[in-house]
């Protein structure tokens, strides 16, 4: 019997301007939680790019190692790195196997990168993935729309709202934004 590990809670969001992504911190084997801590959420390309994953960590930090070089070869210009790295992800033999997502932003765009290469980019510039994304995903939507919290603030309260749904997910939060 292969162990399936779940382990993220990831939302991000440009609200006026600014970007902003946090995860929580559980990781969980079957029904049992094995890390409280883990940090799932990344500045990249000077600080200019966040990148949260989810799915499995080996995994997830070869997308991430991936995605870093993308950045690099095509100079920050990140809608064409998500592109190419969802195509050779897609692709790519060894890649296509990983069981991934990443959560992509800047302060001026949000995307979803799948393994099966999709890349999604969110009319409301909000990205959830993993465990309790969609809980997440819900009380971000309507923090945006009733409230005058800065993004990184929705990003702390939609988190905190998942961890006391989704039993994937812990109230651990790390959050990152960009400056």
């Amino acid at each position: 019997m292969k162990n399936k590990i779940r382990s993220t809670t990831i939302l991000g969001i440009i609200q006026n301007g600014k970007a902003a992504i946090g995860g929580d911190g559980q990781v969980t084997m079957n029904n049992t939680v094995v890390k409280h801590n883990s940090i799932k959420i990344r500045k990249l390309y000077n600080d200019k790019v966040l990148c949260g994953f989810a799915g499995s960590a080996a995994d997830a930090f070869t997308l991430l190692t991936r995605f870093e070089e993308k950045l690099e070869q095509y100079r920050g210009n990140v809608e064409r790195a998500v592109v190419e790295l969802a195509k050779d992800w897609r692709t790519d033999k060894y890649l296509r196997r990983l069981e991934a997502l990443l959560a992509v932003l800047t302060n001026e765009n949000a995307f979803i990168v799948s393994g099966t290469g999709d890349v999604i980019e969110p009319d409301d510039k909000i990205v959830a993935i993993g465990s309790g994304g969609m809980y997440a995903l819900a009380a971000a939507k309507m923090l945006k729309k009733y409230s005058k919290l800065s993004s990184s603030e929705i990003v702390e309260e939609s988190l905190k709202t998942a961890a006391e749904i989704c039993v994937f997910t812990n109230s651990h939060i790390t959050i990152e934004q960009i400056n």
